[in-house]
């Protein structure tokens, strides 16, 4: 479910006079917008994910897969400023430079290296919290990481159990890795062996 808690002055997002994403199936209520992005992410998140070289456009593409129903600009980084809980994410003046930053370091410190598990998912979780922080789109950022976690860890010899993941506890880890402590992340990512 999509969390109402952004701060956004005057979001050319939205419809007007209204917090509610403008979208391809023109829906004006946010509870029904909430439930078709439910069905639809669900839908694209069961079918194949793109695959790709785990680069920052290897990471759009997987967003534009899961949104492609739902949002025109699905895939594309977002072109305001947004904050959630008095926490600013990463000005959009500076998304691409700091994507493809991080996804510089991805490639030899996760993808390329026969990591133990335990190694990988420190190093996902710290990964995941810069991925966070940065937050390139303007929604479906939260989506977007477990589908690319998905792929990456399969890809590193550790596939993930999702059905181990509790939304609560995933959206408690992420917020606590927002703010530097990315201990809780890991367990996640460790999951049950």
């Amino acid at each position: 479910m999509t969390d109402h808690k952004y701060g956004v002055a005057n979001d050319p997002y939205c419809y007007p006079s209204s917090t509610v994403l403008k979208n391809k199936l023109n829906i004006r209520s946010q509870l029904k917008l909430d439930a078709a992005e439910r069905q639809l992410t669900g839908i694209r998140f069961e079918e194949a994910l793109p695959r790709g070289t785990f680069d920052v456009a290897h990471y759009g593409s997987i967003h534009r897969h899961l949104f492609q129903d739902i949002f025109a600009w699905a895939g594309e980084f977002r072109e305001i400023r947004i904050d959630k809980d008095a926490s600013m994410f990463c000005y959009p003046e500076f998304i691409a430079r700091e994507m493809d930053s991080l996804f510089m370091r991805l490639k030899p410190d996760v993808i390329e290296t026969t990591l133990p598990r335990q190694d990988f998912a420190k190093k996902a979780s710290l990964f995941l919290a810069d991925l966070n922080a940065i937050h390139p789109f303007r929604e479906g950022n939260g989506r977007t990481q477990l589908a690319f976690l998905k792929l990456l860890s399969e890809q590193v010899g550790h596939p993930l159990n999702l059905k181990t993941f509790s939304p609560e506890r995933l959206l408690a880890a992420m917020i606590a890795s927002f703010r530097g402590d990315v201990a809780a992340l890991e367990v996640e990512i460790l999951g049950e062996q």
